[in-house]
């Protein structure tokens, strides 16, 4: 991992946890293999990675003959494991289930937020400083009865259909994957994608990046939505043509609610930070601060689970990463 995450993902208790667990060398953070002690790496059985983690390469595993297991305390492992590693049969877990917590409870406050128009609101009364007419202003806002549309039954999109079954939401599903029966269950009702974002007031997206959906909303797709309509994105910024979404918002047709874009940062003179019908946020939905800790704790079980020879809780199949985040 890079140098600096350790001290927030390994604090409150974690470190001294791990070190309980595992022979751990706690001052070495390896950010490239190329400058790590190669004695250690050729004693390494279990990488405990994160964020900033070097590409695992055939050449980087080479100089790892005993490394059996990768335990990721965050969510993708796409950004460093790499085909050598399931040819190597090494053993994969990821703290995704984890991470998925903070950007559901993220997302359903954005729907929350968004069906209440809190900075339409927020910035009329900093613009009369006075009372405001309540009915006259807000007659079309509020979250009785609006249909919410989820886009992917991943991790997070799960997590997000069961935060919103105590509300008083119609709530529609589009996954390839999932059934009608498994959407009943999960509380929701399977539609195909365009059925989705017409019926939908509320769109938010949890599919992975692949390359079957970039730019799955498209100028076509976004023209489909309701005047009104908002569109939520915590997923990946190219799941979204981010050309034709500014279009549509410079209109002031639709809002967005967008923690992630593409590129991830976006120009300076984009429209997109200062239009009114959009809260852009620097990918804050996921694990941030103290919510790091709860991953490093989630990789610390898988490695509790390795030293006892259980199978992991969390394991990535390869599989299953051909078709998640």
């Amino acid at each position: 991992m890079e140098a600096h995450v350790h001290t927030q993902l390994l604090a409150e208790g974690a470190f001294d946890r791990l070190e309980r667990v595992a022979a751990v060398d706690t001052g070495r953070f390896v950010s490239d293999f190329a400058d790590a002690d190669p004695i250690a790496l050729a004693e390494t059985e279990v990488l405990f990675t994160h964020w900033g983690a070097p590409l695992l390469t055939a050449d980087a595993l080479s100089t790892m003959p005993r490394l059996r297991a990768v335990i990721h305390a965050a969510g993708s492992v796409k950004h460093h494991v790499t085909e050598a590693v399931w040819e190597r049969g090494i053993a994969v877990s990821t703290a995704a289930g984890a991470n998925a917590l903070p950007v559901a409870e993220f997302t359903l406050a954005a729907i929350l937020f968004t069906g209440k128009r809190v900075l339409d609101s927020a910035r009329v009364y900093q613009e009369a400083r006075d009372e405001v007419p309540l009915l006259p202003y807000f007659a079309g806002y509020g979250n009785h009865r609006r249909t919410v549309g989820i886009v992917g039954a991943s991790r997070i999109g799960r997590r997000v259909l069961g935060l919103l079954r105590p509300f008083d939401f119609e709530v529609l599903l589009h996954d390839p994957y999932v059934e009608e029966a498994e959407a009943e269950e999960l509380g929701a009702e399977a539609v195909d994608l365009d059925e989705l974002v017409r019926r939908s007031h509320v769109v938010s997206i949890h599919a992975p990046q692949l390359p079957e959906t970039r730019h799955m909303f498209d100028a076509r797709r976004l023209a489909l939505l309701r005047d009104g309509a908002t569109l939520v994105n915590t997923a990946r910024g190219s799941l979204v043509d981010t050309e034709a979404l500014t279009e549509e918002l410079v209109t002031g047709r639709i809002h967005a609610v967008l923690d992630v874009t593409e590129p991830d940062v976006l120009p300076a003179g984009s429209p997109l930070y200062t239009l009114p019908n959009v809260l852009l946020t620097p990918h804050i939905a996921g694990s941030l601060g103290n919510e790091l800790v709860r991953m490093a704790h989630w990789a610390t079980d898988e490695v509790e689970r390795y030293a006892k020879g259980l199978p992991f809780a969390h394991g990535v199949s390869h599989d299953e990463l051909a078709r998640s985040a």
